[in-house]
C-alpha cells in the first residue's frame, strides 16, 4: 500500500501544479500574438506624362521588328479615318482597352523609381497587365505591354495623334 500512497500524493501534486499554473494564466493579463503583417502596397508614383496630354484620337498600329517601326507609323497615321480614342476616366486615368478584354477600362498612369511611365490598372507600376510608355513626343506615342506573352501576340502599339475633327482635310500639315 505504500506505493500506491505514493503515486496517489504524485499525482495529487502534479495536479495541483497544473492546477495552480492554470489560476496564474488565467489571472494575467491575456497576451496575443501580433496580427500577421501584410505586405504593405507602395503608393503608386505619379507619371511624368498627364492623363490630359494623351487624351485624343489616334491612328493605331503595331509592329514586333524594330526596323518595322517607321512604315508601322506612316501606316498608323493612314488609321485616322476609324481612329482609336483615348478619353479621360473619371477617376483622373484614361479609358483605354487591356489585352484580351473587349470593354474599356479606367487604367492610371504611373511612374516608377527607374523613370519609366507605365499604363495600366491600379496597382504597382510595371505589372503583367501595364504597357510601358517607350516614347511619346506628343504626337506619336509608343506603348510595349509587359507580358511577354501579350506582347507576342500584340507587338509594340503605335499610336498617332490624328488631327483635330474637321482639320482633316484641310490639307494643312498638321
Amino acid at each position: 500500500m505504500g506505493a500506491s500512497l505514493r503515486d496517489l500524493r504524485l499525482v495529487f501534486g502534479v495536479a495541483v501544479c497544473v492546477f495552480a499554473l492554470a489560476g496564474c494564466a488565467m489571472n494575467s493579463p491575456t497576451v496575443e500574438p501580433p496580427p500577421p503583417q501584410t505586405p504593405a502596397v507602395a503608393p503608386e508614383m505619379p507619371a511624368s506624362i498627364r492623363a490630359e496630354e494623351i487624351v485624343g484620337r489616334y491612328g493605331y498600329g503595331s509592329y514586333h521588328r524594330e526596323e518595322d517601326r517607321a512604315r508601322t507609323e506612316a501606316a498608323a497615321r493612314g488609321q485616322c479615318g476609324q481612329p482609336v480614342v483615348i478619353n479621360r476616366a473619371p477617376d483622373g486615368g484614361v479609358m483605354m482597352y487591356l489585352a484580351d478584354v473587349n470593354e474599356l477600362q479606367d487604367l492610371h498612369l504611373k511612374g516608377s523609381p527607374n523613370g519609366r511611365n507605365y499604363i495600366g490598372p491600379p496597382g504597382p507600376a510595371g505589372g503583367l497587365q501595364d504597357r510601358e510608355v517607350v516614347s511619346f513626343d506628343g504626337r506619336v506615342m509608343v506603348l510595349r505591354w509587359v507580358n511577354p506573352e501579350v506582347a507576342g501576340r500584340y507587338g509594340i502599339g503605335v499610336y498617332v495623334r490624328c488631327a483635330p475633327e474637321g482639320m482633316a482635310h484641310s490639307g494643312k500639315a498638321h
